[in-house]
C-alpha cells in the first residue's frame, strides 16, 4: 500500500492492534494515533514514514504492549514520556535517523525488547539509560548498534540487568573504556557484540562465565594483553571475533577442545605462537582466520580433520614448512590464503582435488618447483595468485588459467609459458622425455637471451659512434621482456606529429603524446625537453631505474627512442588518466572501497621500491599526477625523472633537485635530504588529498594552516565530518558510522606518515599492511552488518 496512514484510524475508539507493516506508506505518522488509549499493539514497521514522534508519546497509551517503528525515515528524539507506556513490553524503533539522547526509561518493567539500533541517538558518558534498564526484569534483548556514543563507557550497573537478558548488542558505537569485569554476570547471554568501538584494556576473564554464549565478537577495538584461559569455559560458543585489536602471546590449547566453535577470526592482532595441535580437531569449524599475527610453525597434516571448513586464511604471518597433501580432504574449503609467510617446497599436486576453491593466494613464499597442471580442473577457481616465489616450468594454460593474467605469475625463477602470462615461451621438448629440470630450460632459454643481449649491446655501441653521444639505453625489463628499440618516424606518424589533440599533459622536463602503433598497440610516449637544464639528466636517471624495476603498480615501459637530438621513453597507456585528473573531474564518482584500493597500489609500489630490490629507489615525487590509473582503476606510480637508486649501505644523500611544493617532506624542501622516509610523508599528503579532496596548496591554506594540520584538528577534536570529501560518504549513507571509522583510520595512518622527524615516520610496509587491513575491517564490517541485523516484526 501506498499514500498516508489515515488520520480517521484514531477514531476507533475500541482499537486494540493497528498492524500496516512492510507496505510502502510514507508521511507523518498522524499524531492522534498515539492517543488511541486502547491500543495494545503499534506495527507501522518497514514503510516510509518520516517525520518525528509526538513528544505526548506514551502518556496516552497505557495498554501499549508492543511500538514497533523500525526502517523508516523517522528523525527528532524518541519523547521521553514513552516512559509512561508502562505495560510496553517490546519497544523497536531501529535503523530511522532517530537524534539525541536515549531517554531513560526506569518505569517499563515489562520491557523484553529494546532496539535501537542504526539511529543517530547519543548518550550520557555513564549510559544512564542502561542504569535504568535494570528494572526491566524481563528483558531479552539490548539492541543500541550503530549509534554514535563516542565517549561513553559501559557502566558497572550492567550486571545488574535481566538475568533473562540474551543478546546485548553494542557494536559500531565508539564506546570506550573499559569491558567490565561485572558483564560476566549476565549469564544467560547467547550473543554478545561490542565490535567497532574504541574499547581498552584486557578481555575480562569473568566472560568465561557466560556458559551460554554462542556469539562474541570483540573485534575492531583497543584490546590488550592475551586471550584468558577462561574464555575455554564457554562450551557453547560458536562465533568468535576479535580481530583488528593489539591481543599478544598465544592461542590458548584449551580453545581447541571447544568443539561448538565454528567461526574463529584472531586477525591483526600481535600473536606470537603456533596453532595448538588440538586446534586441528575442531571437526565442525566453518572459518579460520589467523592473518597478521606473527604466527609460526607448519600446518598440520591434520588440517584435512577440518571437513566442513570453507576458509582458511593464514597469510601476513611466519608460517613455514610445507602444504601438507592432506589438505585435499578439506573438500568444503572455498578460499586459501597463505600469501606472505615463509612456506616452502613445491605445490601439492592434491590441491586439485579440492573442487570447490575459488581462490588460492600463494603469493610472497618461496615456493619451488612446478605449478600443478591438477589445478586446471578446478571449475570455480577464480583468483590464483603464485607471485613473488621461486616456481619454474610451464604456467598451466588450460581450464581456469585461462581467466588469469600475468599479475599471478610475476617475481619467479624461472617460469615459461605463453606471452600473456608476460614469461618466455616454453621450449619444445621431445616427447620422449619428461625432465622438468631447471638445466634442461635453461638450455633453450639461454641461447636466444645471450643473443638478445649481444644484439642490443650492438645496437648501443653503435648509437653511440653513430651520434657521438654519452647516454645509457636501457635494453630490457625483467621477466625477459626487451624494449623496443623505436624510430622517431614511427613516433611520428603514431602520434601524429605529435599533434596538441593527442596532447596527455606537461611536466616539468617534457610532455607526454598518446599514440596507436600500426599493430594497433595504444601508447603513451614521454618526450622530454633536453634543452631544458636537467632534461637529459632526468631520461637518464628514469631510463636508469626502469630497466631495471617491475612491479603491477609500477607503469610498464615499451620501448624508447633516442638520437642526440630526441629523448622519448614509450609507456603503457593508462585510459583513466592520472588519479589528480579523476580526483578533481566533474564526473567523480570515487567511493570510500575506490580510494583504499588505490592507496594500497601506490603503498604496495612504494614498498616494492624502498624495500623490494637490491638497493632502495625513492621516487621523490609522489603526488596524484603522477599516479595514473589503467581500465580496472588499477594506480600505477609513473614518473621517476629525479628518483634516487641508492648504493649500497646508503640510507640518505642530498641533492638539489625539488620535489612539487606542498608534497614535499620538510628535510627534503629545507636541506635536500632524501631517504625514504619523504616517499612516506608525500605518500601521507597524497592520503590526505584523496579523502578530502583538498590539495596541499589550496586557498584556504594560506600559510597560517596546512592541510595536514587542518585534517590534524579535526582529528582531536572528534570532528573528521567536516574535513572529508561530502562526495566520499553522504550522510544518509546506511553504513555511515561504519565507513568514517574507516575514513578516521586512514587519517590517522597519514599523521603517521606525516611526522616531523624522518625517523618516526612508518616505513611503506607498515603502511600497506594497514591500508590493508582498514579495507578488511570496512567490507567485513558493512558485509557483517548486511548478514547479522536483527529484524524483528
Amino acid at each position: 500500500m501506498t499514500g498516508e496512514l489515515p488520520e480517521e484510524l484514531s477514531n476507533l475508539a475500541s482499537l486494540s492492534s493497528l498492524a500496516a507493516g512492510r507496505n510502502s506508506l510514507s508521511g507523518d505518522i498522524p499524531p492522534r494515533i498515539f492517543n488511541i488509549s486502547t491500543l495494545q499493539i503499534l506495527d507501522l514497521s518497514f514503510n516510509q514514514f518520516s517525520g518525528t514522534l509526538p513528544s505526548n508519546t506514551g502518556l496516552s497509551l497505557p495498554n501499549l504492549e508492543h511500538l514497533g517503528l523500525q526502517l523508516n525515515k523517522l528523525s527528532g528524539p524518541i519523547p521521553a514520556s514513552i516512559n509512561n507506556a508502562s505495560q510496553l513490553g517490546e519497544l523497536i524503533l531501529q535503523v530511522n535517523s532517530f537524534t539525541g539522547p536515549i531517554p531513560s526509561l526506569a518505569s517499563l518493567r515489562f520491557l523484553t525488547l529494546f532496539v535501537l539500533s542504526q539511529n543517530n541517538l547519543s548518550a550520557t558518558p555513564e549510559m544512564e539509560f542502561l542504569s535504568s534498564l535494570t528494572n526491566s526484569n524481563y528483558l531479552e534483548v539490548i539492541d543500541i548498534a550503530v549509534n554514535p556514543l563516542l565517549g561513553c563507557v559501559l557502566p558497572y550497573s550492567i550486571a545488574n540487568l535481566s538475568q533473562s537478558l540474551e543478546f546485548f548488542l553494542a557494536h559500531g558505537t565508539s564506546i570506550g573504556g573499559a569491558i567490565p569485569s561485572q558483564i560476566g554476570n549476565l549469564t544467560n547471554l547467547i550473543g554478545l557484540e561490542l565490535s567497532e568501538n574504541q574499547l581498552s584494556g584486557s578481555i575480562p576473564a569473568t566472560i568465561g562465565n557466560l556458559k551460554k554464549l554462542g556469539k562474541l565478537d570483540i573485534d575492531v577495538n583497543k584490546l590488550q594483553g592475551s586471550i584468558p584461559l577462561e574464555l575455554c569455559q564457554m562450551s557453547d560458543l560458536a562465533e568468535f571475533y576479535m580481530s583488528n585489536n593489539e591481543l599478544e602471546g598465544p592461542i590458548p590449547e584449551c580453545l581447541g577442545v571447544m568443539r561448538s566453535l565454528r567461526m574463529i577470526d584472531f586477525a591483526s592482532n600481535k600473536l606470537n605462537s603456533i596453532i595448538p595441535s588440538i586446534f586441528w580437531n575442531l571437526k565442525d569449524l566453518v572459518y579460520l582466520n589467523l592473518s597478521s599475527n606473527y604466527m609460526s610453525g607448519q600446518i598440520s597434516s591434520q588440517v584435512g580433520n577440518l571437513k566442513v571448513i570453507n576458509q582458511i586464511d593464514f597469510s601476513f604471518n611466519l608460517f613455514s614448512g610445507h602444504i601438507p597433501t592432506s589438505i585435499d580432504r578439506c573438500q568444503s574449503l572455498e578460499n586459501l590464503i597463505l600469501s606472505n609467510n615463509k612456506f616452502g617446497g613445491s605445490i601439492p599436486q592434491s590441491l586439485g582435488n579440492m573442487k570447490a576453491l575459488t581462490k588460492l593466494d600463494l603469493s610472497n613464499n618461496s615456493f619451488t618447483g612446478l605449478i600443478p597442471k591438477s589445478l586446471q580442473e578446478l571449475k570455480f577457481l577464480k583468483y590464483f595468485n603464485a607471485s613473488y616465489n621461486k616456481l619454474e616450468g610451464e604456467i598451466p594454460n588450460g581450464g581456469c588459467f585461462s581467466n588469469f593474467t600475468a599479475l599471478s605469475f610475476v617475481h619467479n625463477s624461472a617460469l615459461c609459458g605463453p606471452a600473456r602470462f608476460e614469461v618466455p615461451p616454453c621450449p619444445e621438448i621431445d616427447g620422449g622425455s619428461n625432465s622438468k629440470s631447471v638445466a634442461r630450460l635453461m638450455k633453450y632459454i639461454l641461447p636466444p637471451l645471450l643473443s638478445a643481449i649481444a644484439i642490443v649491446i650492438i645496437v648501443v655501441i653503435l648509437i653511440r659512434r653513430w651520434k657521438h653521444v654519452k647516454v645509457r639505453i636501457p635494453v630490457s625489463t625483467s621477466l625477459g621482456n626487451p624494449w623496443r628499440i623505436i624510430s622517431y618516424l614511427e613516433l611520428s606518424r603514431a602520434t601524429n606529429s605529435f599533434s596538441e589533440t593527442n596532447l596527455l599533459g606537461r611536466g616539468s622536463f617534457g610532455s607526454v603524446f598518446r599514440g596507436i602503433f600500426d599493430d594497433g598497440l595504444t601508447f603513451a610516449v614521454k618526450v622530454f625537453n633536453i634543452e631544458l637544464e636537467g632534461g637529459n639528466k632526468s631520461f637518464e636517471t628514469e631510463s636508469r631505474i626502469i630497466s631495471n624495476i617491475r612491479h603491477r603498480n609500477l607503469v610498464r615501459v615499451i620501448g624508447c627512442c633516442t638520437n642526440m637530438e630526441f629523448k622519448a621513453l614509450i609507456l603503457q597507456f593508462m585510459p583513466n588518466g592520472s588519479l589528480e585528473k579523476w580526483l578533481y573531474s566533474d564526473n567523480y564518482c570515487g567511493d570510500i572501497l575506490q580510494l583504499l584500493n588505490i592507496s594500497i597500489d601506490v603503498a604496495l609500489a612504494l614498498e616494492y621500491l624502498h624495500h623490494g630490490n637490491t638497493f632502495p629507489i625513492v621516487h621523490c615525487d609522489i603526488k596524484p599526477g603522477n599516479v595514473l590509473l589503467d581500465e580496472d582503476m588499477t594506480a600505477r606510480v609513473a614518473d621517476f625523472g629525479i628518483a634516487k637508486l641508492f648504493e649500497e649501505g646508503e640510507a640518505m644523500v642530498h641533492t638539489k633537485t625539488l620535489a612539487t611544493i606542498g608534497y614535499a617532506a620538510p628535510e627534503y624542501g629545507s636541506e635536500g635530504k632524501v631517504s625514504t622516509s619523504v616517499d612516506v610523508y608525500s605518500f601521507g599528503i597524497m592520503m590526505l588529498e584523496m579523502f578530502t579532496r583538498k590539495k596541499p596548496t589550496d586557498d584556504m591554506f594560506d600559510g597560517e594552516k596546512s592541510l595536514k594540520e587542518w585534517v590534524s584538528e579535526a582529528l582531536q577534536a572528534n570532528e573528521i565530518s567536516q574535513v572529508f570529501a561530502p562526495a566520499l560518504l553522504p550522510a544518509r549513507d546506511r553504513h555511515f558510522d561504519k565507513k568514517m571509522i574507516g575514513i578516521t583510520s586512514v587519517f590517522e595512518l597519514a599523521m603517521k606518515c606525516l611526522a616531523i622527524s624522518p625517523d618516526e615516520r612508518i616505513n611503506m610496509i607498515e603502511a600497506a599492511a594497514t591500508l590493508k587491513k582498514i579495507k578488511e575491517t570496512v567490507e567485513t564490517r558493512v558485509t557483517r552488518s548486511q548478514q547479522h541485523a536483527i529484524t524483528i516484526t
